[in-house]
């Protein structure tokens, strides 16, 4: 295979000086079989001087190319680059042909056909550079141009794109021109989809997924769109120039990587959205987010476009900022907040204090592979805590205003962060250059630490400060109730600036039970509690009334663990403690999951692991006694599902499964019926017979992933060898059937069985992420790495890789992160 080239920042630089891209007319032949398709591209640019440049593209076959007319050498082709040689000044017309690849991985042109009915469909994915495996482009974001968009599918099917499509017969589809857009926000989905459409504000509105899952589409069909038009409507008040796109449909598509993707005009969600079986409302909060999010990308992303991948941020905190901040304005949803608090932040803060952390808004990304590296907790979680703590600090209508100037100077065109600083700072007499180079230029998570000090009549909190950026904060004094001892009093809230000369501020009354720095979470910093405010929430963090403040003192909790300063079990006692009297459900998914999946999983050592189930188990068993009554089924579903997974012996799911149902409800839905199986495998306590019998029930493509996963966690060695040999020794896994087989390989349970696999992992995953690309490489290291073998010896053995396999870019990022948890979770075990 020949070696495909990363495009350079300098490369792409000097391709956007040289050219200017007008237009490309692009169609696409999907009835030319299963393993390819075939493209026709007519490229009108010009060439500014006299010079050498070329073209992506990655082709199954390069059949034909011209230059103005002139025939080029198809063979020139090195790699993916189509060499342009001798283009002279002026207008130039470049004519590709090309078989291309269906791809199975979810990116480029995914194809998939759908175990249930056997109905096949077609989307594309194109970010950040895989344009070039479907269509030849001069592939980088600031090389915008119109796309005029032709595609012959199958009878039966219908094809969505950025712009409205029309079925001009014989199978063809021609889409309307789009405005003038970068090479990967190009989308093109294809299929016997069911649609349910709509219009508002005179355009059209559509949702769309796979035949199959019709049902549960339409089921959900009017709270998906009466998110959409109440987030479309707010965001047109908040932003001056109206949505730029002739409609608006939003495919929930199989087997995609990401949670959704921007493309303008057609956005594509990953069809778990789709919920076949129980949800609880906060997984529904996070489908709306998604759904605001990627709305805020027509404006922020796509009407106005990074120039180069080093400003990826401007798209991603942005969006995400936006999407939590407008859905709690605009919607039901009106406690966003505390969810990312509990999880997204704490996603952030993790990046953020691994070796590979970089700023919110890197200095130089050399190329597409290193920018491939940034699409983490950082550009997200933490560029939109940013933009909280500047909002926080500006005021909204200043940002607002920053924001509209922004789109003003650069619609439908290219912008970098110093071009966002300088419409920001248009509307402000702040210093928001400093504010960007404290906040966006740095790495790191800074540390608030309070200490109070009291005297009659009054009291003093003073934070100290482990870091450089000035932080606006609101601080939260709580009193106990008198009357019951345990529930905390709001006192008071007030804001401070906390910066290098921030002075300790005193207080008139009585000393506090427990004060909160940073009690509205409008700031990204750990914090930490004084020793009396520490005690408090030990003994009563159930009292505190806001959730919000709940979030932020869990998170507290959850840093000291990994920091080594609060054990494990005292955080466990903490969550038995208090969980049961918690009403917020993100609240309790997030520490039931960081308390199984860190704690219990890798924090503490093996001989420990057995009372710490014991202690979630019994902590499941009191959240289920307590919504007995039907009042709270989100809390029971989760309840449900942690039980399920912290269960240690077999008799109690496994007479669960036997009847169809948890005992006072829920019936068992196919989620959790392969979540039980899943957990029998583990334990012992299933057979292929039950794992075939439970496919034959629900055949699915969930359900070939839960066969998948409940096959690789079978406790046998000729299992375990076969899941072994579909990951590393075939390449024939789809991304998600990977994924799944991965998630079963390795379990705690099954240390000694699957050991001799921790040394032969590292060779294996660097052969298959070399083979298979960027998108499994991400799967290989993520799911496939053995996150429960806790030792120094394979903290060596890791190491060792880095310095001498040379993984790709993708894996060796990947890498570099689970080693360095690994690490921490070795210092938790000794500490």
């Amino acid at each position: 295979m020949a070696c495909m080239s990363v495009l350079t920042r300098d490369e792409a630089q000097n391709r956007a000086q040289l050219l200017d891209v007008h237009r490309y007319t692009i169609e696409l032949d999907l009835t030319t079989g299963d393993e390819t398709f075939d493209s026709r591209t007519l490229i009108r640019f010009g060439a500014r001087a006299d010079a050498d440049t070329f073209v992506e593209i990655k082709p199954a076959e390069l059949r034909y190319v011209t230059l103005d007319g002139q025939p080029l050498d198809p063979g020139g082709l090195d790699g993916n680059r189509l060499p342009l040689r001798n283009l002279t000044a002026g207008e130039h017309e470049l004519r590709v042909e090309a078989s291309m690849r269906y791809s199975r991985t979810g990116e480029g042109m995914h194809r998939f056909t759908d175990p249930t009915d056997g109905e096949t469909y077609v989307y594309t994915q194109l970010f950040l550079d895989d344009v070039q495996r479907v269509f030849a482009a001069f592939d980088q974001p600031d090389l915008k141009a119109v796309f005029d968009l032709a595609v012959t599918a199958p009878e039966g099917w219908s094809v969505l794109a950025n712009g409205v499509t029309e079925h001009t017969g014989g199978g063809v589809w021609r889409a309307a021109p789009t405005p003038l857009v970068s090479t990967y926000l190009v989308a093109v989905a294809a299929g016997p989809w069911h649609s349910v459409r709509t219009e508002h504000r005179g355009l059209p509105f559509g949702i769309h997924c796979r035949r199959s899952l019709a049902p549960y589409l339409d089921a959900d069909a009017e709270e998906l769109l009466d998110i959409t038009r109440a987030c479309f409507d707010r965001y047109h008040e908040k932003f001056e120039e109206p949505y730029p796109f002739d409609s608006y449909d939003q495919a929930f598509v199989p087997e995609f990587n990401a949670g959704a993707m921007e493309n303008p005009g057609l956005v594509t969600f990953r069809d778990e959205f789709v919920y076949r079986s129980a949800v609880t409302d906060t997984e529904r909060q996070t489908r709306a987010m998604v759904i605001a999010h990627e709305m805020a990308h027509m404006w922020f992303g796509d009407l106005v476009t990074l120039r180069w991948w080093d400003d990826i941020w401007l798209n991603e905190s942005f969006a995400e900022y936006m999407g939590y901040q407008t859905l709690t304005e605009a919607t039901r949803f009106t406690d966003t907040w505390t969810d990312f608090g509990v999880s997204r932040k704490a996603w952030g803060y993790d990046a953020d204090q691994r070796p590979s952390t970089h700023p919110v808004a890197p200095g130089n990304v050399p190329d597409t592979a290193s920018a491939l590296l940034n699409f983490d907790g950082i550009s997200y979680a933490k560029g939109a805590s940013a933009l909280r703590q500047l909002v926080a600090w500006l005021g909204e209508k200043d940002f607002l205003a920053g924001i509209n100037t922004h789109f003003k100077r650069h619609r439908f065109a290219n912008a970098t962060l110093a071009d966002f600083i300088d419409s920001l700072a248009a509307a402000t007499e702040r210093d928001v250059h400093a504010w960007a180079d404290a906040w966006l230029r740095t790495t790191g998570v800074d540390t608030l630490t309070a200490s109070v000090d009291s005297r009659p009549g009054q009291w003093t909190l003073a934070l100290g400060r482990d870091g450089d950026r000035p932080h606006r904060v609101t601080v939260g004094v709580y009193d106990r109730d008198l009357h019951d001892g345990r529930t905390l009093l709001l006192r008071e809230r007030y804001e401070t600036d906390v910066s290098q000369d921030t002075a300790p501020e005193p207080r008139t009354g009585t000393r506090p039970a427990l004060v909160v720095p940073n009690d509205l979470d409008l700031t990204y910093a750990k914090i930490r509690l004084d020793d009396t405010s520490l005690e408090t929430v030990l003994r009563g963090l159930s009292g505190i009334p806001d959730a919000l403040t709940r979030a932020v003192v869990w998170n507290a909790l959850r840093d000291m663990v990994r920091d080594g300063e609060l054990a494990p079990t005292d955080y466990l006692a903490t969550a038995a403690a208090h969980l049961p009297e918690e009403t917020d459900l993100a609240l309790v998914q997030g520490v039931l999951a960081f308390a199984s999946v860190h704690i219990a999983d890798r924090y503490l050592v093996p001989g420990r692991r057995p009372a710490a189930l014991a202690t979630l188990t019994g902590l499941c068993r009191d959240l289920i006694r307590r919504t007995e009554d039907g009042d709270n089924p989100g809390l029971r579903l989760i309840a449900v599902r942690h039980r399920i997974d912290t269960a240690a012996h077999p008799d109690a799911i496994a007479a669960w499964l036997a009847d169809g149902t948890v005992p006072g409800g829920p019936e068992l839905d196919p989620e959790l019926r392969w979540r039980i199986l899943a957990r029998l495998a583990v334990l012992g306590d299933c057979d292929e017979a039950a794992i075939a019998a439970e496919l034959e029930r629900d055949p699915s493509a969930t359900g070939q992933e839960g066969a998948a996963r409940c096959r690789a966690a079978l406790p046998d060695e000729d299992a375990k060898a076969r899941a072994w040999d579909a990951l590393f020794g075939s390449d024939d896994l789809s991304n998600y059937l990977f994924t799944a087989t991965a998630r079963g390989f390795w379990q705690p349970e099954q240390a000694d069985l699957v050991r001799p696999y921790v040394a032969r992992y590292y060779k294996d995953a660097v052969a298959l992420a070399e083979r298979r690309g960027p998108a499994i490489a991400e799967a290989v290291g993520r799911w496939a790495f053995p996150a429960h073998a806790v030792d120094a010896e394979h903290l060596k053995l890791g190491e060792k890789c880095l310095r001498k396999a040379d993984p790709t870019p993708a894996l060796r990022r990947r890498l570099v992160d689970q080693l360095d948890d690994l690490a921490r979770a070795l210092r938790v075990q000794q500490a």
